[in-house]
């Protein structure tokens, strides 16, 4: 801390975090939530209702992210134009409203297009949240910052998991509908709620907080400022740089591969787990194997913020990244050859803590080079190439699943993507060479 101890400057950071951290978290467990709610619906009525093949779910699935990858870019521009609190209750509102209409969709061709027009509706949100906390935290504060928020990914989908399967459970004939639209209906409502709430409740920057007192105000403005400034004189790459450097391209293939991981866990460990009445013979019911789902996502949750932690204090950021890679990769492929459900899960629980704990400092890398507008368009970038992998991973394990007639060629499939990523992610190291050409 240049103009404060430690001590104080510690004490503003952590009265930064309680504020917004746990509101930032909320938001992005309702995200991602309604983003892979689909799993939950899928072997719960919503596959036999419609009349879909693996491959036809997959594609139901993975097309939501080619609507997100159009508007990552612009929309992103434009939450650093606009201000957060404005353009991220727009996301919400328009997301909140098409994940409820999900409840009364016909058939798989409307499937299909609402899934597209979700994924529009929510461009933007999570680099964009990204990207604004790189307007409250400096450089050796942020994995962690990263890893607070992205708790949501892991808690969503443990705590995600219960309470959809207790939605699709007794939800049943509620409405008049089956258990799995009303699930869509009930997890689509918080999102507009919640919308109303980000636009009085978020400060833009910190120069706006009124919940800090001046002293706080201006030291942290000054603080951030004084690192953007070091940062373009070091680096100075403009928008147009950051949109076509080879360096983004790679660190996109980097967060393809993690979130290929991850997105493959999230839409079909649900299909694994009620695998397992026929693969071991084991009895569980739909609420039961919600709560197996959860846990690979509980031990994650804890492990990646030590991990992230650990990268900040160490401010060792590449082996952060590759290792968990390395992990994930290995553990996945390995589960479905096991031969009881607690070696399976064990090796499950193994991939969701590389996958997830890679994630934190992956999105500190490219904060080390990118500041202003080319930070909030080469993260949206990023972000938005990388979430092809959101239509590869659940269309190819789908189709990989009807054409072999298990889950396992799926399943080599990740752990070949993620140990492929994590080779790139060593080539790459933390820093870029120090350019100055434009």
């Amino acid at each position: 801390m240049s103009t404060r101890t430690t001590a104080e400057g510690t004490r503003v950071l952590t009265k930064v975090a309680v504020r917004i951290m746990p509101f930032l978290a909320l938001l992005y467990f309702v995200n991602y939530l309604d983003r892979v709610n689909i799993g939950f619906a899928a072997p719960n009525g919503m596959r036999k209702e419609l009349g879909l093949t693996s491959t036809a779910f997959g594609f139901a699935s993975g097309i939501f992210f080619l609507g997100y990858l159009l508007l990552e870019v612009p929309s992103n521009l434009a939450l650093h134009r606009f201000g957060a609190r404005r353009w991220l209750a727009r996301i919400m509102i328009t997301w909140g409203a098409l994940a409820t209409v999900m409840a009364f969709v016909p058939n798989a061709t409307t499937l299909v297009v609402l899934r597209f027009l979700l994924g529009v509706a929510e461009a933007g949100f999570f680099p964009g949240i990204i990207l604004y906390l790189t307007y409250w935290f400096p450089k050796a504060q942020r994995a962690k910052a990263v890893a607070l928020f992205m708790t949501a990914v892991p808690v969503s989908s443990a705590l995600g998991s219960t309470v959809s399967s207790l939605l699709i459970a007794h939800g049943n004939g509620v409405f008049g509908l089956t258990g799995w639209r009303f699930m869509f209906l009930v997890e689509g409502v918080p999102a507009m709620l919640l919308a109303f709430v980000t636009w009085f409740f978020l400060t833009d920057r910190p120069e706006k907080a009124r919940w800090l007192n001046e002293d706080e105000r201006t030291w942290l403005a000054a603080e951030l400022d004084a690192e953007r400034r070091a940062t373009e004189a070091e680096f100075h790459w403009p928008l147009r740089k950051a949109l076509t450097h080879p360096r983004i391209l790679a660190l996109a293939f980097v967060y393809f591969a993690i979130a290929y991981g991850l997105y493959a866990l999230g839409f079909f460990l649900p299909t694994i787990i009620a695998g397992f009445n026929q693969q071991f013979g084991t009895k569980l019911s739909v609420v039961q194997a919600g709560l197996v789902t959860a846990i690979p996502y509980v031990v994650a949750a804890v492990v990646m913020v030590f991990w992230a932690r650990h990268g900040d204090r160490t401010g060792e950021r590449k082996w952060h990244v590759v290792l968990p890679m390395v992990l994930g990769g290995i553990a996945i492929p390995i589960a479905l050859y096991l031969g009881n459900p607690y070696a399976a899960m064990g090796a499950v629980t193994l991939c969701a803590v590389g996958v997830i704990s890679a994630l934190p400092t992956f999105w500190a890398l490219p904060s080390n080079f990118l500041s202003g507008t080319a930070a909030a368009g080469g993260i949206a970038l990023i972000n938005s190439l990388g979430n092809i992998s959101g239509f590869a991973a659940p269309y190819l394990t789908g189709w990989l699943a009807d054409l072999t007639g298990s889950q396992r060629a799926g399943m080599w499939a990740v752990g070949i993507c993620l140990l492929a990523g994590s080779l790139v992610a060593l080539a790459l190291g933390a820093h870029p060479r120090r350019e100055r050409e434009v």
